[in-house]
């Protein structure tokens, strides 16, 4: 039995060592945010057009509306504000009593993981205007504590806010007597790439959505070579 033994040992262990190195490279590649190319959210549509006497189909993708609203620090923002850069917005009102306390604190997680980072900002659309003046927004910034240059809270037009929630963003903002704080709206946070479009969108009261947000957004700095 001398030399069938042994050499049967050294084959278990070597079937052993095989397996568990497939188990690590497939666990690193699906923990491997980076290799995802993320998906584009909204209605598209096909658009045909002529290349070298050939009809070529190209595919457009659902972007965000042009808007102009006024910030905490009473600056236009618009979309110009975010030329370049990859944003995340949602939607919210200070006197809140349900969900944006906690909407406001995962982004906070947002904010101080990419401070700084001059491709990384957030838009927060004030749906009760008429309550949130300028001074309001300002003060709410203030405490939490957060630069005006990356986070911008924003009122303007309460119809166009609500326009722009439900047609660009795609999400729940509007009147709602039936609902504590008079509104209903959505928990979503939505990241939008530089060319506008809708590239994730994240439920902004559960840390695990966050998780995944904070994960995709150097997937997407990736892409666009922001890293």
């Amino acid at each position: 039995m001398p030399k069938y033994g042994k050499h049967s040992h050294w084959s278990l262990f070597s079937d052993i060592q095989a397996a568990i190195a497939v188990f690590i490279f497939i666990a690193s590649c699906a923990g491997n945010h980076s290799s995802k190319k993320l998906e584009t959210f909204g209605p598209k549509q096909v658009s045909p057009r002529f290349d070298n006497g050939k009809t070529v189909y190209d595919t457009v993708y659902h972007k965000i509306a042009d808007f102009r609203f006024y910030d905490q620090d009473s600056a236009e923002i618009t979309n110009q504000t975010f030329s370049g850069k990859i944003y995340i917005a949602d939607f919210f009102f200070t006197s809140c009593p349900t969900i944006c306390p906690r909407m406001n604190t995962q982004l906070l997680r947002v904010y101080e993981k990419f401070r700084d980072n001059p491709h990384i900002a957030i838009l927060s659309h004030s749906i009760d205007p008429y309550n949130d003046s300028i001074s309001v927004l300002k003060d709410f910034a203030d405490k939490l504590g957060v630069s005006s240059d990356q986070w911008h809270f924003v009122a303007g037009d309460q119809d166009k806010i609500f326009e722009i929630g439900q047609k660009s963003y795609m999400v729940t903002a509007m009147n709602d007597l039936s609902e504590p704080g008079g509104f209903l709206h959505s928990g979503a946070l939505i990241m939008v790439d530089p060319e506008r479009r809708i590239r994730g969108i994240y439920d902004g009261t559960k840390p695990e959505e966050v998780d995944h947000l904070i994960n995709d957004i150097p997937n997407l700095l990736t892409e666009y070579g922001m890293q």
